[in-house]
C-alpha cells in the first residue's frame, strides 16, 4: 500500500507504514497529555489508538540520573519529540544521543520564550538540524502523529524478524510474556524463535498489539508476545527474539569508533565504557586503541562482560558514565 500524504499534517512527512514510536525528550510526565499510560519502569510508555492507527510515546523516566533510559527511548524510536525548557548541558546531551543514534526524524517544541536562533548554534551539524518546530498544542500534536501512523504502509513485510525485549513477566494462565518492538522483518504466531544471547528457543503462542490479537507483527509494531518453551526467569532486558540466522553474538569487538566533536581526549586502554544497541546497555573494557591520523576515529577493541546481540553492520552507541556532563562519547560500527 502506498504511503498517503496529509496536507494538513504539521509533521510534514509521508513515509511508509507501521505503528509509530516516538521518543519524548521532555519534562517528566509530559506524554501523559498525549496518550494513555502503559508499562512503566525506568522508561514509561504512553499509547494512543485511533481505529487501526497507533502511536507509542516513550519517556526516559529515570533520566537524567541515569543515562541508559535516554538511550533506550531513543534507540527504538522512529521519531523524537524534543521539548526545550532551557538551553542547558542536559539539552546538549540529549542532542548528542539523538545524533549518535542517527534519529533523523523529529520535532522540537520551544518553551519559556526560547527562540529558534538560540538553539540553532547548538543543533547545527546534528540530526536535530533537520527537525521541524511545532507549537505546543497537545491535541494537534497527538492527531498529527496519528495521521502520520495512518500514512504508513501496513502490508506485511517478507523476511525474518527480531524483537529486543524491554519488559518481561509471568502471567497466570498464560505463562511467559515479553514486551518489545519489532525492529525489522515479520514475527508470526506459532513461529519458532531463538532467544539470544545464548542457545535458548521459544515458540510464539500469541501476538498482541495494543491489546488486540494478531497472527503477525511487522517492523515498527509494539508487541506483547506470549511465549512457550521458556520461563521469564531465563530472560533479561535486551535479550533478542529472532529467527534470523545472521544475528551475531559478540563478547569481543574490533571496530572503528567515531567520537563526538566535544569529546576532550583520545580513548585509553583500560577505560570502562558502555556499549548500547537496541535494549542492551553493557559495560565494556577498552582492550586496545589504534588512533591513526584522527584520534576521534580510532580503531578500538572492546571486551564485554556479556555478549551483545546485533545484526551485522549495525551501529552501537558508546557512553562513558564517569564523563560528568558529557556522557555520550559517540558511536561504533559493529562488525
Amino acid at each position: 500500500m502506498a504511503g498517503k500524504r496529509n496536507r494538513n499534517n504539521p509533521l510534514g512527512v509521508a513515509v511508509a507504514m507501521s505503528n509509530l514510536t516516538v521518543a519524548v525528550i521532555a519534562p517528566p510526565d509530559y506524554a501523559k497529555d498525549l496518550g494513555k499510560k502503559g508499562t512503566a519502569s525506568d522508561i514509561t510508555l504512553y499509547d494512543v489508538k485511533r481505529g487501526e492507527d497507533t502511536v507509542s510515546f516513550i519517556e526516559p523516566t529515570k533520566y537524567p540520573d541515569r543515562l541508559a533510559p535516554l538511550f533506550y527511548a531513543c534507540s527504538i524510536a522512529d521519531s523524537a519529540l524534543v521539548v526545550v525548557d532551557e538551553v542547558s548541558s542536559q539539552f546538549g546531551e540529549c542532542a548528542l544521543m539523538l545524533d549518535a543514534i542517527g534519529l533523523r526524524h523529529g520535532q522540537i517544541i520551544l518553551r519559556n520564550f526560547i527562540s529558534r536562533d538560540k538553539v540553532a548554534p547548538l543543533i547545527k551539524g546534528t540530526v536535530l538540524e533537520s527537525y521541524s518546530f511545532l507549537d505546543e498544542d497537545f491535541v494537534a500534536i497527538r492527531e498529527a502523529y496519528l495521521d502520520l501512523a495512518g500514512s504508513l504502509d501496513r502490508e506485511e513485510k517478507a523476511g525474518r524478524g527480531a524483537v529486543p525485549i524491554d519488559h518481561f513477566f509471568n502471567v497466570k494462565g498464560v505463562g511467559t510474556v515479553v514486551l518489545g518492538h519489532v525492529t525489522y522483518g515479520t514475527i508470526r504466531r506459532h513461529g519458532g524463535l531463538m532467544v539470544l544471547p545464548g542457545k535458548g528457543s521459544a515458540q510464539v503462542r500469541s501476538i498482541q498489539k495494543h491489546d488486540d490479537d494478531f497472527d503477525t507483527a511487522v517492523k515498527g509494531d509494539r508487541v506483547g508476545l506470549a511465549l512457550k518453551g521458556i520461563d521469564a526467569e531465563d530472560l533479561d532486558r535486551g535479550y533478542v527474539l529472532t529467527d534470523d540466522d545472521s544475528m551475531k553474538q559478540d563478547s569481543r569487538i574490533m571496530a572503528t569508533a567515531t567520537l563526538v566533536k566535544y569529546w576532550p581526549s583520545p580513548l585509553k586502554e583500560g577505560m570502562v565504557v558502555h556499549l548500547g544497541h537496541w535494549m542492551q546497555f553493557l559495560p565494556a573494557r577498552v582492550a586496545s586503541v589504534e588512533d591513526g591520523p584522527d584520534w576521534r576515529r580510532p580503531r578500538v577493541e572492546l571486551v564485554l562482560e556479556k555478549e551483545i546481540v546485533h545484526p551485522p553492520g549495525s551501529r552501537g552507541i558508546l557512553c562513558y558514565l564517569d564523563g560528568g556532563k558529557l556522557r555520550v562519547m559517540g558511536h561504533i560500527d559493529l562488525p
